[in-house]
C-alpha cells in the first residue's frame, strides 16, 4: 500500500511539473525578440577613426573600417562604408554612434543618406542568409570638403556610415564604369545601419 501511494504521488508531481514547464515554454514563445535580434544589422568591429574625432577640412583622410554583418534573412546586394558631408544636418540633429539605440540610429542614417553627399567610400558585393555573420574590411580615402555644393555651403555635419543597398554598374562618358548604390531603407528592409559622427576643424 505504501509503495503504491508513493508511486501515485510521484506521478502526480511529475505531471504537475511537466504542466508548469509547458506553461513556461508557451509563455516564453509569446514574446518576440527585440528588433536588434530580429533585423539584419551592421556593427563596427574596429575603425581608424573614432566618434567625435576632429579632422582637418581640405585634407585627405585615409579611413579603415572593419564591419560585421549579422544576417537575419537572405540578403543580396552591396555593403558600403562611406564618408558623408551634409549641408543641413549637424551632429545635434541625429543620434549616430556605434553604441546608440539601433532603431533610432538606423532611421538617422536613412536621413543622412538623403541629405548629404559622398566624399569617399568603399563597397563590397554581399550575399547572406539567416544567422550568417560576415566581417568585411573597408579601406578608402575620405576627402574632407570645405564646401559641399556649388554655392559654397560649408558642411554642417560629417558622418561615417555603413549600410546595405542594391547596386547597378553604369558606364560613364569617359568609358569607365561606376557603381551606383541605392541604400535599403531601414524599416522597409529591416536593416540596422550603423555609423558615427565626425567633426572638422572650424565647423561647430
Amino acid at each position: 500500500m505504501v509503495s503504491r501511494s508513493c508511486s501515485g504521488v510521484g506521478t502526480s508531481a511529475r505531471r504537475a511539473l511537466l504542466m508548469m514547464a509547458g506553461a513556461i515554454l508557451v509563455g516564453g514563445c509569446l514574446g518576440k525578440p527585440e528588433i536588434e535580434d530580429r533585423w539584419t544589422r551592421l556593427d563596427v568591429v574596429s575603425s581608424s577613426v573614432t566618434p567625435g574625432q576632429v579632422l582637418t577640412a581640405g585634407a585627405v583622410q585615409p579611413i579603415s573600417v572593419r564591419a560585421a554583418i549579422t544576417y537575419r534573412a537572405i540578403v543580396t546586394g552591396f555593403a558600403v562604408t562611406e564618408l558623408r558631408a551634409s549641408p543641413t544636418l549637424t551632429p545635434a540633429d541625429v543620434e549616430i554612434d556605434p553604441r546608440a539605440p539601433r532603431v533610432r540610429m538606423a532611421q538617422d542614417v536613412d536621413r543622412i543618406l538623403q541629405n548629404s553627399v559622398s566624399v569617399g567610400r568603399a563597397t563590397r558585393a554581399v550575399t547572406g542568409w539567416d544567422h550568417l555573420i560576415q566581417e568585411i574590411d573597408f579601406n578608402f580615402n575620405g576627402w574632407l570638403p570645405a564646401t559641399v555644393d556649388t554655392a559654397g555651403t560649408p558642411p554642417a555635419g560629417l558622418f561615417l556610415v555603413s549600410y546595405l543597398g542594391s547596386g547597378v554598374e553604369i558606364e560613364l562618358a569617359d568609358g569607365t564604369d561606376s557603381l551606383v548604390v541605392t541604400p535599403f531603407p531601414s524599416g522597409q528592409y529591416q536593416v540596422l545601419h550603423v555609423g558615427m559622427e565626425l567633426r572638422m576643424a572650424g565647423v561647430p
